[in-house]
């Protein structure tokens, strides 16, 4: 929340070479959870637009923020399969025309994979996370 404050009312150059002022309508709010989704528009109000990877599949923002909403994999619904799935985790930030922050509890690293997939989930996860 503090730091989509932040970033609001600050400017950025459109693909077109203009400076805009960034607002609301400039951030997605991405989770993986529809709990977490109903979390974050309590949390951020009617102004935010807040979704689910597949709500927003499609469309672009400036800003992406991706809540991962899990301290760890054990609180995962769905598991790490779902959570760190590659092709999901890159429509959500592929989302971010400018800018994608991914917001995660470092214990999400902790995670023990059990097969080769995971495995390769998880280090593009690591990968992404540490740039």
């Amino acid at each position: 929340m503090l730091l989509t404050q932040k970033l609001l009312g600050r400017t950025f150059k459109e693909k077109k070479g203009l400076l805009r002022t960034i607002g609301w309508k400039d951030i997605l709010f991405v989770a993986p959870y529809n709990h977490q989704v109903s979390k974050l528009k309590a949390a951020l109000g009617e102004q935010a637009k807040v979704g689910s990877v597949d709500k927003f599949q499609g469309q672009e923002a400036p800003i992406v923020f991706l809540s991962m909403c899990a301290s760890n994999v054990d609180e995962s619904p769905r598991g790490l399969s779902f959570l760190f799935d590659k092709n999901r985790i890159n429509v959500a930030i592929s989302r971010a025309q400018c800018l994608a922050i991914v917001v995660y509890s470092p214990t999400l690293l902790e995670a023990t994979p059990t097969n080769i997939e995971q495995i390769a989930m998880m280090n593009v996860f690591c990968r992404l996370v540490k740039h």
